[in-house]
């Protein structure tokens, strides 16, 4: 299915006028798997919306570990915030997971369309506050909680995803880059994974995953108090 801007949350708001003025000043981006789109520190001129693939948001630890801040799918944007900012840079590193397709959109031109759209403007000081609110949570989520119950939370996430129970599901991230997400090393997540398996909890075989018992999974992250939350950084469980 041909992909629509009308159809991602930020641009839902927007007249078809409005809409072929934003076309006007996007530019399409191919990156291939690894690929950076930038780096932290590099000018914020433009803000972006993944049409496919999915791109990974980074920054390195004090011991130059990589520490994924977020993983950004198809249909959702990052970085409009820097918008606002007199002289944005981006804060983070973001590169491609497998090979990816992006619209890259003009801050000051977006932003001279914004005053002339009030609703389109509240869509973006709620998807910023609720953005904020997520990070909020996350920073409580993985401070707090145990390893076990953040990946048992993910999975629920997973399972729940778009309102009904999906038994089978794949990984679309690879399972390093997922364990950085939820601040585990890897060795953590598999071992993870593997008491899960021995506890009848799910079956994993390579990046599949079959729920097996989703009372006891969802017991598991019931327990951390984060079924079904999105993760974010914290400090690494050993």
């Amino acid at each position: 299915m041909a992909f629509d801007l009308k159809d991602t949350y930020l641009f839902s708001q927007l007249s078809d006028l409005q809409l072929d003025r934003v076309r006007s000043f996007s530019q399409k981006i191919r990156l291939p798997d690894g690929a950076a789109l930038f780096e932290a520190g590099d000018e914020a001129r433009r803000f972006f919306v993944v049409i496919d693939g999915q791109i990974k948001l980074s920054r390195l630890s004090l011991n130059g570990n990589e520490k994924v801040i977020e993983v950004v799918s198809a249909g959702h944007t990052f970085a409009e915030a820097l918008m606002f900012s007199d002289n944005p840079s981006y804060p983070v590193r973001a590169a491609a997971i497998g090979d990816t397709l992006l619209i890259a959109i003009d801050n000051k031109a977006f932003l001279a369309l914004l005053r002339e759209s009030v609703d389109t403007c509240f869509r973006v000081m709620g998807d910023m506050s609720m953005r904020l609110r997520n990070l909020i949570k996350e920073i409580d989520d993985l401070t707090l909680q145990s390893a076990s119950g953040r990946v048992a939370g993910y999975l629920c996430g997973k399972y729940i995803a778009g309102g009904r129970a999906r038994v089978k599901f794949d990984l679309e991230t690879p399972k390093g880059v997922l364990a950085s997400r939820l601040s585990v090393k890897p060795e953590t997540f598999s071992r993870i994974l593997n008491n899960f398996t021995t506890q009848g909890l799910v079956n994993v075989k390579g990046g599949r995953i079959e729920i097996l018992n989703p009372d006891g999974l969802r017991s598991q992250a019931q327990s951390a108090g984060i079924c079904g939350q999105s993760m974010g950084p914290a400090k690494e469980d050993a």
